[in-house]
């Protein structure tokens, strides 16, 4: 028993067969992305290492695969997995992606999650008014401080992380091909251009074949 690929209909105009195959490359990214969020439960389900603030346990260009963090076994910070002997990531805790400060429309930071601090314990580290709040304490694995000890320009002083503003936690990480989200209006414009090429291609050799069986026919 052999199973045939169903051929699509083609159109006798170019510009249509065009207009489909880019439709086709377009349903297939949006099933992906569906797939993608099915398992993971978050979006964006792959980030891209962009910064050296995790090596040797995540590289510039790696891609991640995240996930919801109460998935895949739970949610541990570094003094949890210590006292349980669990390892992510060439360290304990898991490594999470989160948006500094609750700031949507900026990159979101993937580092580890070190220990949970109440809201006292945030007052008693300087946090006052609003910043002085229960949440997480992060840590890049190249770094030397906490994030929390760190000023930005875009959003002062990284508070302890609110679950809320936690993305999800890393899975796995792939090598590399992080390059792709990193530069992914280029990487569109590259499939384009394939499709593009692949389409004109195709008109030519047609065009020679239908050319060569009127010759024939003469």
């Amino acid at each position: 028993m052999s199973l045939s690929i169903p051929k699509l209909p083609e159109s006798k105009d170019p510009k249509v067969n065009f207009i489909r195959d880019i439709l086709i490359v377009f349903i297939i990214v949006a099933a992906i992305g569906c797939a993608l969020f099915a398992v993971s439960g978050t979006w964006p389900a792959l980030v891209a290492v962009e910064s050296e603030s995790m090596v040797p346990n995540l590289n510039v260009n790696d891609l991640v695969f995240v996930v919801d963090e109460n998935r895949y076994g739970g949610f541990m910070t570094m003094v949890e997995a210590q006292e349980a002997g669990v390892i992510s990531f060439g360290g304990y805790g898991d490594v999470i992606v989160y948006q500094p400060n609750g700031v949507t429309g900026v990159t979101p930071i993937i580092h580890r999650a070190i220990t949970w601090i109440n809201e006292s314990v945030a007052e008693d580290a300087g946090f006052t008014g609003d910043a002085a709040h229960a949440g997480y304490i992060t840590k890049g694995d190249n770094n030397d401080l906490i994030d929390q000890d760190a000023i930005f320009s875009a959003y002062g002083r990284m508070q302890p992380v609110k679950e809320e503003w936690i993305v999800g936690k890393a899975l796995f990480a792939i090598p590399l091909i992080g390059f792709i989200p990193l530069h992914l209006f280029e990487s569109a414009l590259i499939v384009v251009l394939i499709i593009v090429i692949i389409e004109l291609v195709s008109r030519k050799l047609k065009k020679n074949k239908e050319t060569k069986t009127k010759g024939k026919k003469k």
